[in-house]
């Protein structure tokens, strides 16, 4: 007669070791999935606010510190523009960037749902 308890609990420990390694890659594929949409919701803000700022700023005139001094002046106000943007989104942003999240991970799990 064959012991079967060790060859049982050997099969039984290598399912479960089995199983918590699926469940750790799910829940990092997870994390990782969540961190991208939550990097591009906030690429996004700062886009929208970049381009905000530049029209606001387009309509200062060529007068001031950021005078039209041939291209320059133009190059350093987009390059400031975009600082001030990045500046508003690490610091909170305005919203638009948690909304556009909430959706991306609105339309991921529709998707998950949908694929099962």
């Amino acid at each position: 007669m064959i012991p079967l308890a060790p060859f049982a609990a050997t099969a039984g420990l290598a399912a479960g070791q089995a199983l918590a390694g699926a469940v750790t890659n799910g829940l990092t594929a997870l994390t990782g999935s969540q961190s991208k949409i939550k990097k591009t919701s906030q690429d996004f803000e700062s886009m929208f606010l970049e381009q905000s700022l530049d029209k606001l700023n387009s309509s200062q005139g060529t007068d001031g510190p950021l005078g039209e001094n041939g291209t320059g002046g133009g190059v350093y106000r987009s390059m400031l523009n975009k600082e001030y943007a990045q500046s508003i989104v690490k610091s909170g942003g305005i919203g638009i960037g948690d909304q556009v999240m909430r959706e991306m991970l609105r339309m991921q799990e529709a998707g998950g749902a949908a694929a099962v």
